[in-house]
C-alpha cells in the first residue's frame, strides 16, 4: 500500500514534462514552418512578413507596443471580470428559479445571436469614445458562455448526491451551495476558459471599430500605412496575451479545484 501511494506522485511529476514542453515545441514548429514558407516561396514582407521582420518591427518601438498591449489587456480583464460576476449571478438565479429561466432564456439567446460587430458603432454613440464601449463589448461577448456553462454545471448534479442530501435532511440552500455549486465548479471554469479567450477578441473588435488606444488601433494604423510587419507584431502580441490569460485561468482552476482532476481522471 505504501509503495503504491509513493509511486503516484512520481508518475504525475513525470507527466509534467510533456505538459510543459509540448506546447512550446508546437509553437516553435509553427514559427519554423511560417519562416520556411516565406523563404521557400520568396514572399515579400508586404504580403507575409517572416518572423525576423515581425521582431524587427516590434523592436523599433517596444515601449509603444507594450503600452498598447497593456491597454488591450486591461480592457479584456476588466470586461471579463464584470462578465464573470454578472454571468455567475444570473446563472445562479436562473438555475434556482425555473420560472425565471423559462421566461428569460429565449431573450438571452436572442441577444447573443446579435452580431457583436454590429453593436460596436452603437456603443460609441451610447457611451462615447474611450474605454467604456470597449469594456462593454468584452462583457457582451463573455457573458453568455459563462451563463450557459454555469447553468449546465448546476443542472448536472448526480441524482445520488441529491438523494444523499435529502436523507441527511439538508435544506434547499445547503443543497444548492454545498452540493450543486461545488459540483458545478469544473463546468464553470470551462465557461471561464472560453470567455477569457473571447475577451481579447471583443476588445480588438471594439478597438478596430473605435481606434484610439490598444493593439486593435495599432492594426488599423498599420493598415493605413501598409506596414504589414507591424500588423503581424500586434497579432503576435494578441496571441501571447490570449495564451497567458487562458493558462492563468487553467492555473487558477488547478489551484482551487485539485479534486476535479481526480474525478475526471
Amino acid at each position: 500500500m505504501t509503495v503504491a501511494v509513493k509511486a503516484r506522485p512520481a508518475a504525475r511529476s513525470g507527466s509534467r514534462f510533456p505538459a510543459v514542453w509540448l506546447p512550446l515545441v508546437g509553437a516553435a514548429t509553427a514559427v519554423a514552418l511560417w519562416w520556411l514558407v516565406t523563404v521557400a516561396f520568396d514572399i515579400r514582407p508586404f504580403f507575409l512578413p517572416a518572423p525576423p521582420d515581425v521582431v524587427t518591427s516590434f523592436l523599433k518601438n517596444p515601449g509603444y507596443m507594450l503600452r498598447e498591449s497593456w491597454v488591450t489587456t486591461y480592457e479584456s480583464l476588466l470586461g471579463f471580470g464584470i462578465a464573470t460576476v454578472c454571468g455567475l449571478a444570473v446563472a445562479v438565479m436562473l438555475a434556482a428559479v425555473r420560472a425565471i429561466e423559462r421566461a428569460t432564456m429565449p431573450l438571452f439567446v436572442a441577444l447573443n445571436s446579435v452580431p457583436k460587430v454590429a453593436l460596436a458603432p452603437l456603443l460609441v454613440v451610447w457611451l462615447g469614445f474611450g474605454p467604456k464601449p470597449k469594456i462593454v463589448m468584452v462583457v457582451l461577448i463573455c457573458f453568455f458562455p459563462i451563463v450557459v456553462a454555469t447553468m449546465a454545471g448546476l443542472s448536472s448534479t448526480p441524482v445520488e448526491l441529491s438523494e444523499l442530501g435529502r436523507s441527511l435532511s439538508a435544506s434547499w440552500w445547503q443543497m444548492f451551495v454545498k452540493v450543486r455549486m461545488r459540483w458545478a465548479l469544473p463546468q464553470v471554469f470551462v465557461g471561464l476558459k472560453v470567455a477569457i479567450s473571447l475577451a481579447v477578441v471583443g476588445a480588438i473588435v471594439a478597438e478596430i471599430s473605435n481606434p484610439g488606444q490598444g493593439l486593435g488601433s495599432v492594426i488599423v494604423l498599420s493598415g493605413s500605412s501598409a506596414d504589414t510587419p507591424l500588423a503581424f507584431a500586434s497579432i503576435t502580441l494578441l496571441a501571447l496575451i490570449s495564451v497567458v490569460l487562458f493558462y492563468a485561468i487553467v492555473g487558477l482552476e488547478r489551484l482551487l479545484l485539485p479534486w476535479a482532476r481526480e474525478i475526471t481522471g
